[in-house]
């Protein structure tokens, strides 16, 4: 008689997401699921928890969390894989919504999927019927590592059949869990908040604009022209990103606007983020519970799965979520932006009794199957059934392990000779060794540089430990432009004093090429606010410039500021004129033998390609793109020793149509040059060859150069200013630092974009 099948058991589950005590309604979510799987499991298996961070020094988190990921580091993603591994879990939970992982649109979180050895179970906490190209490569890429999509609604599921074409076999629908909670009267819990004898109208859930709750308020006066003992409680914190990019200011809006209408006594603010023991406490006290939100597009709702598992009478605007959940008369729908509507509903439903505790009844019983431990029982059966078909049909590993094994040699980003050099002014240009050296003053040049460098640490990071560097940097830039002329100045002495009254094409360039990325990387709309300013008016003078690396500077800038405002037709116009030029340079100076626009390569050579990717890109201009890549395979080439390491054309004599070109010295910004065309060669191509190319530049900077050598100093954070024929040269001054950072982050931000980039 034949053996019957195996029936396999969890030993340990793992689930990937944010926690308690962190203020979001995804940490609520796994926070509650975490406790309800290892309650159903008992003694019989382990459950832990690996949390996302999103601020620099973590949470207090509770035992069961075993590992914290930086959401914006991505070497953290492998380290969270290999722990993972190496306890060897039966299965993997992610809880995932874009925004909570690093990267563009949360790509990061590939990096450690990709790696482990276990099924994953993957829950989806937004589904769009409109999602962006990089949203559904992120969506394509999941299921591809995912054992099963788990999703909350019908909704969700339809839009997961229908817009991202997954098979129905890999979608699980189980519903949002909820405590299990007694069926008791409002008139129970009111006294606990000072509002027995009054009808208690209740939302709750982090406070942000998308919420509607200003269309409640609304609606209050209509209310209470009916029931003048109404009130209406507004439960939550302002959500911490909220509050981190605007301040208060949603919520002092909402409070202008209750003053404004003399609703001061009706119109609790609570201003708290509860416990689940007195957040069942406030909904029991509700006699009405309302979701005013403004958007369908939202395919759950903790808060409104709590307040229907509760018994509530609900009123909602019609979002997937609630459209689902409420119907069968199971609570009202008013339409979107209508205070009036939700007056009348809620008004009907306080006097009519019979109605609205019919209404409770069938909510409260509708719901018993969303209870937490019937939620968790659906997750550890899914989770069992992928365990068993992952024994009997293991898969390949997945893909290729190219790119981790970059992160891996990547160093950690170093900002401490930056800040060194840094002083109150600015940037200064010059070291002795590691030390700065005062002598020289600065310039443009650099502070343009370090504005790119921290601009872009804090849009991959968002350390706002480099806010205050950034406006110093911006402070020099607003300094350095000469209202007269309308051109930067460029070199300042040590005593603050400008040594000339317009700075040269290159440098004035450079510095629109830096508030470009400022305005499209800005941490907040103050900066992103001076940055467009000062961008804009710096463009006065630009379009009779004459010098090809000055056009080049200036496009990649305008390319970055389009990424914001892509309409601006002024600014397009100008990518236009400016790109055309630099091609036509090369067009009329070009033969078999010499393809390049000058008589003479010399500096930075790589960014005039890199302007021309960029344009002929995004123009689009196919002739243009072709031409900017022969020319970077043609910069490559002249910089490739038989070995395959790159020597960079030297600034002692360059290299001349037809002469010999110089081997030293060597600069650090050629290398950055090179390092962001390839980057910008493979985005725009996605063709790998040009990631290899990105990481042979930044291989220069740590010894694989002519005289294998590091250049990058790991002990200070500090650049060596070249390679001279004897050794590196030994100062660290700004320029090669900056060059070092810049080409540093580039590879980080092309490594965490990677899988969004499309070959072709």
């Amino acid at each position: 008689m034949p053996d019957k099948k195996k029936k396999y058991e969890l030993n340990s589950v793992a689930v990937i997401g944010n926690y308690l005590p962190r203020l979001c309604g995804i940490a609520t979510f796994t926070t509650d699921l975490c406790n309800a799987l290892s309650e159903k499991l008992g003694d019989q298996g382990d459950v832990l928890a690996l949390a996302m961070d999103d601020i620099p020094g973590g949470y207090s988190y509770p035992e069961r969390v075993k590992f914290e990921l930086r959401a914006n580091v991505q070497s953290d993603y492998l380290r969270a894989a290999d722990f993972i591994n190496v306890y060897q879990f039966d299965v993997v939970i992610l809880q995932h919504e874009f925004g909570i992982f690093g990267g563009k649109q949360g790509a990061h979180i590939l990096h450690l999927l990709k790696h482990l050895r276990m099924p994953i179970l993957t829950t989806l906490h937004t589904v769009l019927t409109e999602p962006s190209d990089e949203q559904r490569v992120i969506i394509h890429e999941l299921a591809k590592y995912s054992e099963r999509f788990v999703v909350m609604s019908n909704k969700a599921h339809d839009i997961l059949l229908d817009t991202f074409a997954v098979p129905e076999s890999q979608i699980q629908l189980i519903p949002h869990g909820i405590p299990d909670v007694a069926f008791v009267d409002p008139s129970f819990h009111k006294d606990q908040f000072g509002v027995e004898d009054r009808k208690v109208i209740l939302s709750f859930g982090l406070l942000s604009p998308g919420k509607g709750i200003e269309h409640m308020i609304d609606a209050m006066p209509e209310i209470l022209a009916k029931h003048p003992d109404a009130v209406y409680i507004i439960l939550g914190a302002t959500h911490p990103h909220v509050k981190m990019a605007t301040g208060d200011a949603y919520r002092h809006g909402l409070l202008q606007r209750v003053s404004k209408l003399g609703l001061e006594d009706h119109v609790l603010f609570h201003n708290h983020f509860v416990s689940l023991e007195v957040l069942v406490q406030y909904i029991g006290a509700a006699d009405i519970y309302v979701t005013p939100y403004i958007s369908p597009a939202q395919v759950t709702s903790g808060t409104l799965a709590y307040a229907i598992g509760s018994g509530k009478a609900v009123v909602s605007t019609p979002y997937w979520y609630a459209e689902e959940l409420l119907a069968e008369e199971r609570g009202r729908l008013v339409p979107f932006g209508d205070p009036g509507a939700m007056a009348r509903e809620i008004s009907e439903l306080l006097e009519n009794d019979l109605e609205r505790n019919a209404m409770r009844k069938r909510a409260y019983q509708s719901t018993r199957p969303m209870v937490w431990k019937e939620v968790a029982r659906q997750y550890l059966e899914l989770a069992v059934s992928a365990l068993e078909r992952c024994v009997s049909s293991p898969k390949p590993a997945h893909g290729e392990a190219r790119t981790p094994k970059i992160l891996d040699e990547l160093p950690e980003v170093n900002l401490a000779h930056l800040r060194s050099l840094t002083d109150d002014t600015g940037i200064l240009q010059h070291a002795n060794y590691s030390t700065p050296n005062r002598y020289h003053g600065y310039c443009v040049d650099d502070n343009a540089r370090a504005l790119i460098a921290t601009s872009m640490y804090y849009s991959m990071r968002k350390d706002e430990s480099v806010i205050p560097l950034i406006h110093k940097y911006l402070a020099f830039l607003f300094h350095a432009f000469n209202l007269k002329t309308e051109r930067f100045r460029n070199f300042m002495s040590y005593e603050r004093t400008w040594l000339e009254e317009i700075g040269s094409e290159d440098s004035h360039a450079r510095a629109i090429w830096s508030l470009g990325v400022g305005v499209k990387h800005a941490p907040n709309d103050a900066i992103r606010d001076m940055a467009t300013r000062l961008f804009l008016e710096g463009l006065r003078k630009v379009e009779p410039f004459s010098s090809p690396r000055a056009w080049a500077f200036i496009l990649v800038g305008l390319h970055a500021y389009l990424d914001v405002y892509g309409g601006d037709a002024t600014v397009r116009r100008l990518r236009s004129v400016l790109a055309e030029k630099l091609h036509k340079a090369f067009i009329r100076n070009a033969d078999n033998d010499w393809p390049w626009c000058e008589e003479t390569v010399t500096y930075a050579n790589a960014k005039l390609p890199h302007a021309l990717i960029l344009s002929g890109q995004w123009i689009p201009d196919a002739k243009m793109h072709e031409t900017g890549l022969k020319l970077l395979e043609w910069l490559l080439e002249q910089q490739t020793v038989p070995d395959g390491h790159l020597s960079v054309i030297g600034n002692s004599g360059w290299f001349t149509r037809g002469g010999i070109r110089s081997n030293f010295d060597q600069q650090p910004i050629d290398i950055m040059a090179l390092v962001e065309a390839c980057t910008e060669a493979f985005r725009s191509t996605g063709d790998r060859k040009w990631l290899g190319e990105s990481r042979r530049g930044l291989a220069w900077f740590l010894g694989r150069n002519d005289l294998h050598a590091v250049i990058y100093d790991f002990k200070t954070g500090g650049c060596r200013d070249g390679l001279q024929p004897h050794g590196p040269n030994a100062n660290q001054g700004a320029e090669s630092t900056l060059a070092w950072l810049i080409s540093l982050l580039t590879m980080f931000e092309i490594l965490g974009q990677e899988v969004l980039v499309v070959k072709g």
